[in-house]
């Protein structure tokens, strides 16, 4: 007899226990450790970094009043109540690219570990935490390798080591870890609008010898993404992913696609811009920034992005479904309200065709123009 299962079995997003990225510090005094994060987080700038730590103070009162301070420069100040649970800190820390713990408080899935002779009945405390060591750092080279970690970790001598005053080294090392964590990038073609003003199918049309959903497609493979067709009902072929938000548009297609594998990037195209071409594709890939929420088009003489010329990062998901809960279901309001990178182009190359009238324009226009690729007019 079958199991009973109680959940949909849905795919998760590769969390460590706390956040998509941890790595825990521990074996030396919280000051120490603090003064570390904080030097390596100003080599590694170009990243969005978190440190969570444990308050020092004896005495605390339960907040009544959850304060919020918030700075123009965009800084912001938050007192409230609140105990650590994982769930609550993987939605708080889902947007950044690496968050360092304090291991003297809390254990992370990864480790570095700080030899200091001071400290070792507290290594030894937590000796079962030491599970994913990632490297040694040692207050002086002559600090020596407590037994009991030789007993338990026969290569511990073997593993890479550094002394803390190695601040650039350290931050080399930290900065390979986050980049292994980089999300690989996928494309999405999205098909079967209602295209009611075209009266057919837009993705449908052919401006290349071949329906437009088939060109875009190549566009996105000829830059080596894995690359599927989001579609309203799936007959349950191997490259197309079926709209689970229904009736929400391009912003359910992007939702599915993350619900499918929320460990990838999304490389989103439309159908409707046949001006897109292979350098502009390939700009956006080039001009990615996996720190920010999405990557994406924006036309010069335009105020907004291009929200379906866009890669959008894992960490956009959880974003897009807090918009879903407030009722909101454009994927433009999210990226205008988050940190994005923008690429600028000219705007002729993002002109939306909606119309048959516009249809036979366009397709007069490239099949007269050698556009080559060219990312300005």
């Amino acid at each position: 007899m079958d199991k009973h299962q109680k959940h949909t079995n849905l795919e998760r997003r590769n969390n460590d226990t706390f956040a998509p990225n941890e790595i825990s510090v521990l074996g030396t005094n919280c000051n120490a450790i603090s003064d570390l994060v904080h030097k390596v987080s100003q080599k590694l700038s170009k990243y969005k970094l978190a440190y969570f730590d444990a308050s020092h103070a004896k005495d605390v009162k339960k907040n009544k009043l959850s304060e919020y301070v918030f700075h123009h420069e965009g800084n912001v100040q938050i007192t409230t109540s609140g105990n650590v649970n994982k769930f609550q800190q993987r939605l708080d820390f889902a947007q950044f690219d690496c968050v360092f713990i304090n291991g003297n408080h809390y254990q992370g899935a990864k480790q570095i570990l700080v030899l200091d002779e001071a400290k070792e009945a507290s290594v030894l405390k937590r000796l079962t935490q030491l599970d994913r060591i990632q490297f040694v750092i040692k207050l002086t080279k002559d600090t020596a390798y407590f037994s009991f970690l030789e007993e338990k970790i026969p290569n511990i001598k073997n593993m890479i080591c550094y002394t803390i005053d190695e601040v650039d080294k350290i931050s080399n090392h930290i900065n390979n870890l986050i980049q292994e964590k980089i999300a690989p990038v996928k494309g999405l073609v999205l098909v079967g609008g209602k295209s009611t003003r075209m009266g057919q199918d837009k993705s449908d049309l052919n401006y290349f010898g071949k329906p437009q959903k088939e060109a875009a497609k190549e566009l996105l493979e000829n830059n080596n993404l894995e690359t599927f067709y989001s579609v309203q009902n799936s007959l349950n072929k191997e490259n197309e992913i079926s709209d689970k938000f229904i009736n929400l548009g391009p912003f359910g297609g992007i939702c599915s696609a993350f619900q499918k594998d929320p460990n990838t990037a999304w490389f989103v195209l439309a159908t409707d811009v046949p001006f897109i071409n292979e350098e502009i594709i390939q700009a956006l890939l080039q001009h990615r920034n996996p720190s920010k929420v999405a990557t994406a088009i924006k036309g010069k003489g335009k105020e907004f992005p291009e929200p379906l010329i866009t890669i959008y990062e894992p960490k956009a998901y959880p974003i897009l479904l807090q918009y879903l809960a407030q009722g909101y279901s454009c994927p433009r309001k999210m990226l205008i309200n988050s940190d994005v990178e923008i690429v600028e182009i000219d705007d002729y190359f993002i002109r939306n065709i909606n119309t048959p009238e516009e249809f036979e324009v366009a397709k007069k226009e490239l099949s007269n123009s050698s556009l080559g690729g060219k990312m300005t007019k």
